[in-house]
C-alpha cells in the first residue's frame, strides 16, 4: 500500500451578509485569482495568530469597505473541502449589523441574492455545501 501526502490545511473564513430583506451577499472572484468567476461569500485567510473574528473584520474592511463589530459575527456552520493540493476548513458566520455600503474594492462584482438563489450560482466546491444550512435559517 503506498503512502498518500497529506494535504496542506487552510483554514479560510467566511461572513453572509444578511441584509433587512433577508438576501445574502456574495462576491465574483476576479480575473486571475484562481476559481476566478465564481460567487463566494466574503472573507479570507486567517493568518497565523489571528482569531477567525479578527480576519473576518479585516477581510471585510479591505475587500468590501464594511466594518463589523465583532459581536456582530454569529457562526453558523463550517466546509470540510479537499481540493488537489490543499484542504479547507472555512466557518462560515452570519451577520445581520455592519455599518457602510458594501462595495468591490479589490475589482470583484457583489450581488445581493435570495438565500434558495443561491444555487443558481457557480459557487466553488466547498460553498455549496453551505447554502442549506442558510436557506434554513434564512428561508428561501
Amino acid at each position: 500500500m503506498s503512502e498518500v501526502a497529506p494535504l496542506r490545511l487552510l483554514l479560510v473564513v467566511a461572513v453572509a451578509l444578511v441584509d433587512r430583506d433577508g438576501r445574502v451577499l456574495v462576491s465574483q472572484r476576479p480575473p486571475g485569482k484562481q476559481l476566478a468567476g465564481l460567487w463566494e461569500f466574503p472573507g479570507g485567510k486567517v493568518e497565523p495568530g489571528e482569531r477567525p473574528e479578527a480576519t473576518l473584520i479585516r477581510e471585510l474592511a479591505e475587500e468590501i469597505g464594511v466594518s463589523v463589530e465583532e459581536p456582530c459575527l454569529a457562526p453558523l456552520t463550517f466546509a470540510s473541502h479537499a481540493y488537489e493540493s490543499f484542504h479547507l476548513l472555512m466557518p462560515l458566520y452570519v451577520c445581520r449589523r455592519w455599518s457602510g455600503t458594501p462595495r468591490g474594492l479589490e475589482g470583484q462584482a457583489l450581488k445581493w441574492v435570495r438565500p434558495s438563489a443561491l444555487r443558481d450560482l457557480a459557487m466553488p466546491p466547498a460553498d455549496e455545501p453551505l447554502i442549506p444550512f442558510l436557506v434554513d435559517l434564512l428561508g428561501p
